[in-house]
């Protein structure tokens, strides 16, 4: 907790006990819970008011001069505390501002990040570990404040508007990447960007294949698109060692599945039976008309070996783990094996 903050919230706590205090003593000398508060925010805020009942009793006059002047002192410590809160939250915010338009204006052959979503913020970690100079462009204030407080340097705007990207430095950056969920947005920064910067290299987000070409006719130097990403990263698990876990285990196979599905991939897996004519014959051969990708073969004799040369040849009892794009996986490995 800042220090405005726990000055402020000691403020709050010390009114409300010598509110509690003043209460209690009123109704201990008798009076009811109504009168009793009645003349503790009198008392408290000075306002003046006759007393409520006569407080000539022995010690109620001392009692209430001593919460007269505790009220006045917790008054001037939480007014003095809210003003702190305040000002000190203004000054924060007007030389964050400050600071960032002079280290904006020092940047030089940096990056444009276009977006703070789930995109975005894999692109600000990774250029900073890389100690890459980026500016991340947003108009959500509150991703923007979770970017400041990773240390990333921010601009909050449009980044569909010129006078935003001139802001960020467009014009002295060496490349821009709108990773926006929006494909028409996104050929709209590049438009922009391009115009301002021809030199510049513009690396844009697209959702739909369809739009690939018109972020390229905007002006884009590559295209990403999700879904290819999404592949490489599952081409990676199933070429390297790390996939045999996923392989083997029912619940991560049924997860990975899942994912391929979302690309339109399918993964099968079909044994070599006794009687199969594929006994002693290759890979390779398995895999004539490209109608899918043998990724993986269990040895019936045990091992896995994962992306099998086209020359190893295949056993009976051998389990063919295959990868295809809008085929019946399952059917075309019954018809060949």
């Amino acid at each position: 907790m800042s220090s405005p903050t726990r000055n402020l919230f000691t403020g709050l706590c010390f009114m409300a006990a010598v509110t509690l205090f003043g209460v209690a003593g009123y109704m201990i000398a008798g009076w009811d819970f109504s009168d009793a508060i009645y003349m503790v925010v009198i008392s408290i805020f000075t306002v003046g008011y006759g007393e409520v009942r006569p407080v000539g009793v022995e010690g109620l006059r001392g009692f209430t001069m001593g919460l007269i002047v505790l009220g006045c002192f917790s008054v001037i410590f939480l007014s003095g505390a809210l003003v702190q809160f305040l000002l000190e939250g203004q000054i924060h915010r007007a030389l964050g501002n400050r600071r960032m338009n002079t280290e904006l204006k020092k940047l030089e052959k940096h990056a444009i990040i276009c977006g703070y979503g789930r995109i975005g913020r894999m692109v600000a970690a990774d250029l900073k570990a890389s100690r890459r100079p980026f500016v991340i462009i947003d108009r959500d204030g509150r991703r923007l404040e979770d970017a400041r407080e990773a240390g990333f340097l921010t601009l909050e705007g449009e980044a569909t508007e010129e006078a935003t990207l001139l802001a960020a430095g467009v014009a002295r950056a060496i490349v821009l990447a709108t990773v926006l969920p929006s494909d028409a947005t996104n050929v709209f920064i590049t438009l922009s960007a391009r115009d301002l910067n021809p030199t510049l290299t513009i690396i844009a987000r697209g959702e739909d294949p369809s739009t690939e070409r018109k972020l390229f006719q905007a002006g884009a130097n590559r295209v990403v698109l999700p879904a290819h990403i999404g592949a490489e990263r599952i081409s990676h698990l199933i070429l390297f060692p790390e996939a045999v876990e996923i392989i083997d285990d029912e619940e991560k196979a049924r997860h990975f599945r899942q994912e391929l599905g979302d690309l339109g991939l399918e993964m099968e897996e079909a044994v070599i039976a006794e009687s199969s004519p594929w006994i002693g014959r290759s890979v390779g051969e398995l895999e004539t008309n490209e109608a899918f990708l043998v990724v993986a073969l269990h040895r019936n004799a045990g091992g896995t070996e994962l992306r099998p040369a086209r020359s190893s040849l295949l056993h009976a009892g051998d389990g063919v783990v295959a990868l295809g794009r809008g085929a019946n996986l399952s059917r075309l490995l019954e018809e060949r094996t």
